[in-house]
């Protein structure tokens, strides 16, 4: 029984599932995976050093894959930010067709340059009120974050289990949730919520194809759902990451009366992040984590993990969601 979506249709994918846009982990093994077995893979733009280093990537996927694939471009203006339309027009240049933007209102002049190439846009939103501005200035979907994200939750701490519904009753084009999902169990909750489908971004960190370390992906199974600290609080910008010694230590000084990012730069520097992922070795960073981790218990392959998941979200829907109904 495939579940077909107004996400699924607008991606032209086969089942209502999205690879997050991951720094450092979108990559093309990665995202050709997903598309092979009939989710959406995205490619991370800015995991690439420059734009001609993501058409190089964005060629490379559509080696791996015939299927729809996507990037992502969050504009985030930090002192020394890329250049954001070097990157957009190295997207339309590629050929992709679907485009994750994440970000602050700077993104709309992206929207509107890749609108004027017929690119779809999925937008990342932490709130309603985002969301629905979003839909108001033109994009074509939505991927609504609940509390339980890995990344930056927003500052308004509201759970999907009501934002994703918050969110369904006011957006009219395709939305997926995000957020803590991680098998067919979400799907379902998803799809009875309101929303076309799931993102999940953490789960697909523990599979065999995501491009970090082992040992990172063991730590995915060994935590469970209490295994995240919330950082960056007291700057408004807060951020949820993997619990460990360093992010710790990056709760326990941002708490100081007084701090700010400059007390936890040496924690917490993206090339700190990236030796992380790619040596093992937990101690030399911060690594993105949801609370999905209490729900990782293997390291499948992509396709066996999609295929499971569709497959428990079958027997829901067919059996149990059935026997639950007693006729009067």
């Amino acid at each position: 029984m495939p579940f077909v979506t107004k996400m699924t249709t607008l991606l032209d994918i086969q089942h209502p599932i999205v690879q997050g846009g991951m720094q450092g982990v979108g990559v093309a093994e990665l995202a050709s995976a997903v598309s092979e077995a009939g989710g959406l893979g995205i490619l991370t733009g800015l995991t690439q050093p420059s734009p001609e280093a993501l058409r190089e990537e964005i060629e490379r996927c559509r080696t791996m894959t015939s299927k729809p694939f996507a990037v992502n471009l969050t504009v985030f203006p930090t002192r020394n930010s890329p250049d954001y339309m070097a990157y957009a027009r190295a997207i339309v240049e590629g050929g992709v067709t679907i485009v994750e933007t994440a970000g602050t209102p700077a993104v709309a002049e992206i929207w509107e340059y890749l609108k004027g190439h017929g690119v779809r846009i999925i937008h990342k939103c932490t709130s309603v009120r985002h969301a629905v501005s979003a839909e108001r200035k033109g994009v074509d979907g939505i991927s609504i974050d609940g509390f339980e994200c890995a990344g930056h939750p927003g500052e308004d701490d509201v759970p999907g289990l009501i934002l994703v519904p918050c969110a369904a009753d006011k957006v009219t084009i395709p939305m997926i949730a995000s957020g803590g999902f991680a098998d067919g169990r979400g799907l379902v909750a998803a799809l009875a919520l309101g929303v076309d489908g799931i993102n999940m971004g953490t789960r697909f960190c523990a599979t065999a194809e995501a491009p970090i370390h082992p040992n990172v992906k063991q730590a995915y199974v060994d935590n469970d759902e209490r295994c995240t600290n919330l950082i960056f609080r007291s700057l408004h910008n807060t951020a949820r990451v993997a619990k460990s010694e360093v992010s710790d230590e990056v709760v326990r000084r941002l708490a100081e009366p007084g701090s700010t990012f400059a007390d936890v730069s040496d924690l917490v520097r993206g090339d700190k992040g990236r030796e992380l992922l790619a040596t093992g070795d937990l101690s030399q960073g911060i690594y993105w984590a949801s609370m999905a981790q209490g729900l990782i218990h293997d390291i499948p392959t992509v396709k066996e993990l999609i295929d499971r998941i569709i497959g428990e979200a079958e027997a829901i829907v067919g059996d149990r969601l059935r026997s639950a109904f007693v006729p009067a």
